[in-house]
């Protein structure tokens, strides 16, 4: 057994617990680089906290999912003002762009000789600017991984900025921060949380350390992730959720993904769909695939036992069978109204430019078993 684990510097998780990121900014740096998204009050909130500490504080706003046009606006910024510090208040769009800020500052060159896949994929030399994370939503656990989702229209994918430089400082977890959460967004970054507790747990790099966060995740979010999405008021079920998410971001960092995220790449690169939406949709259709592939090809492969145990822990029941969490998936896509891929104007046409695309995927490489351009078929038309 060999593993290599890697995460944030130091992580903050509790109700009440954004009051601590102000501290925790203030002992890395002076000049501080906020960016969020549109519209956040509670962003207006920290701002005002970290200029009242005596903070000399920019606010550089994300109004969409990062693409690189948007990046090197504010690695322009974050170089004109001096940044030392770049803090990340929201959503995963808003912390990935202060990731990649926060990594492109002292890096010179084009931001396409760094990236995955489209690019030259370049390390990072430089060590980044110090890193903040605050996520607003419970969703993409990218507060602890170390890669930074971009969007290259030019290309029609999205792909990542990917160094152990991107781990953040600090990571500020406060579950009050996502009360506010309408229930669509929360249905969709809280299928994401789910996705990124199933994929790292049947990966070809899962190990037993990864295998431990996403039981815990996976436990919560069949318990909670309904009932978030029903009264968000619950408090309860929204502290599982945002530790849910925050099991993914460190499973996924050092176990890896699989089909649900190979294809969300392409996708939200072609669409105009949020990332938790593909997720939702992909991964009941993903698992159904995934576990009949394993037993045709693959009989004795641990991941179909890990599907069955994932069952057991999502479904809150000792031994039930791995196809069953897939018709749970199904029906818990239908309660939260999640809409097909459809309805955003993916069509089964489009699927051979899709399939070249999520094949070559990062996230894809790291599925329990290699699927053949049939089987990528079946997820992509089931998904519509």
């Amino acid at each position: 057994m060999r593993f290599e684990f890697m995460t944030a510097t130091r992580i903050i998780f509790g109700p009440g617990c954004i009051s601590e990121a102000v501290t925790a900014t203030a002992n890395l740096g002076k000049k501080v680089l906020l960016v969020t998204g549109e519209g956040n009050p509670s962003a207006l909130r920290l701002e005002d906290d970290l200029c009242g500490y005596g903070l000399e504080v920019q606010v550089f706003k994300v109004s969409q999912e990062p693409t690189i046009e948007m990046v090197e606006l504010g690695v322009a910024l974050a170089r004109r003002m001096g940044t030392q510090v770049v803090v990340g208040f929201g959503g995963g769009s808003a912390i990935d762009s202060a990731k990649a800020i926060a990594g492109l500052g002292p890096n010179p060159g084009p931001i396409l000789d760094y990236l995955e896949v489209v690019g030259k994929g370049t390390p990072l030399s430089q060590p980044a600017l110090a890193l903040v994370a605050v996520p607003t939503t419970a969703g993409t656990g990218t507060e602890v991984t170390r890669n930074a989702v971009l969007a290259v229209p030019e290309f029609k994918v999205k792909v990542s900025l990917r160094s152990r430089f991107l781990l953040p400082k600090v990571a500020v977890v406060d579950p009050e921060l996502t009360y506010s959460v309408p229930p669509t967004v929360t249905a969709s970054t809280g299928m994401d949380a789910l996705a990124q507790v199933i994929e790292p747990f049947v990966s070809i790099r899962a190990n037993p350390l990864v295998d431990g966060f996403c039981r815990e995740g996976m436990i919560r979010a069949g318990r909670s992730l309904l009932n978030a999405y029903l009264n968000g008021s619950n408090h309860t079920a929204r502290e599982d959720m945002s530790y849910t998410s925050l099991m993914g971001g460190l499973a996924l960092a050092n176990g890896g993904l699989g089909a649900v995220h190979g294809f969300a790449a392409p996708l939200g690169g072609m669409y105009r769909v949020a990332h938790g939406t593909l997720c939702a949709r992909l991964l009941p259709a993903v698992v159904r695939v995934n576990i009949r592939a394993l037993r045709m090809r693959a009989a004795q492969h641990p991941a179909i036992r890990k599907y069955e145990q994932a069952a057991s822990h999502i479904l809150g029941q000792e031994n039930r069978k791995a196809e069953e969490l897939a018709d749970w998936l199904d029906n818990l896509c239908q309660e939260m109204s999640i809409p097909r891929l459809s309805e955003f104007g993916i069509k089964q046409k489009d699927s051979p430019g899709v399939i070249e695309k999520a094949a070559v995927a990062s996230s894809m490489q790291a599925n329990p078993i290699k699927l053949e351009n049939q089987e990528l078929f079946e997820i992509f038309t089931q998904s519509l």
